[in-house]
């Protein structure tokens, strides 16, 4: 079975620089375009079923993704992206600020603590785990590709589990860029990762807009 995660589209948050995080914001024209980009580069592969974070920005890049076809698309509250707490909102500069609490954010996220009401990456490794556990791997016997439509950290939580990596490697080779397939491979037992091909940037597609619209706060 192969899964192909998918990180949604620019948002009119990313080009405001704010922090999303969990709170519900929706795609920018930019966006919108790219995940139909990716929706026609994937016109010709069938998928048997597409889950999708609850959020707008993931939900409609996954309906844009998925063009004419009538695949079913399941929202599931464990794909949404991880909670900023009160910093939700808040203009990303203060995180990269000379100071910062939360700078352990990318350079340390074994020691990232959040802000109130926030998220660590272990309780977001926790539900992403019990997402592909009880929704994913079940349907190794009767699907031939699925595809996950979520967010940036969210995804590297998936990806955590399905490479077997610990939280002091959250974020693996770099961050993945907007409206970018990542590839696995799953035979029953283990994952593999197929292809990331150009699907990995680093910190600042997170934190700094660009003109391809590959940056993203969530």
């Amino acid at each position: 079975m192969e899964l192909y995660l998918i990180r949604h589209g620019q948002t009119v948050w990313n080009v405001e620089g704010r922090l999303q995080g969990a709170i519900d914001t929706e795609l920018n024209e930019n966006g919108r375009e790219k995940a139909r980009e990716l929706g026609e580069k994937l016109k010709d592969i069938d998928f048997d079923v597409i889950f999708s974070s609850p959020l707008s920005r993931a939900y409609n890049t996954a309906v844009l993704v998925r063009g004419e076809k009538n695949t079913e698309i399941i929202k599931d509250d464990r794909l949404r992206e991880i909670s900023f707490g009160v910093a939700d909102g808040s203009e990303y500069k203060s995180w990269t600020a000379n100071g910062s609490p939360y700078n352990a954010f990318f350079v340390d996220p074994a020691h990232y603590v959040p802000p109130e009401g926030g998220e660590t990456f272990l309780e977001v490794c926790a539900r992403t785990r019990e997402f592909v556990v009880e929704k994913i791997e079940p349907l190794y016997q009767s699907c031939k590709r699925v595809m996950i439509v979520a967010h940036g950290a969210l995804n590297s939580g998936l990806s955590c589990y399905l490479e077997g990596r610990g939280v002091e490697k959250y974020w693996g080779k770099g961050l993945q860029k907007n409206c970018a397939a990542i590839i696995y491979s799953f035979d029953g037992e283990k994952w593999e990762k197929v292809s990331d091909n150009d699907a990995i940037g680093d910190a600042s597609d997170y934190m700094s807009d660009k003109a391809n619209g590959s940056c993203s706060k969530g």
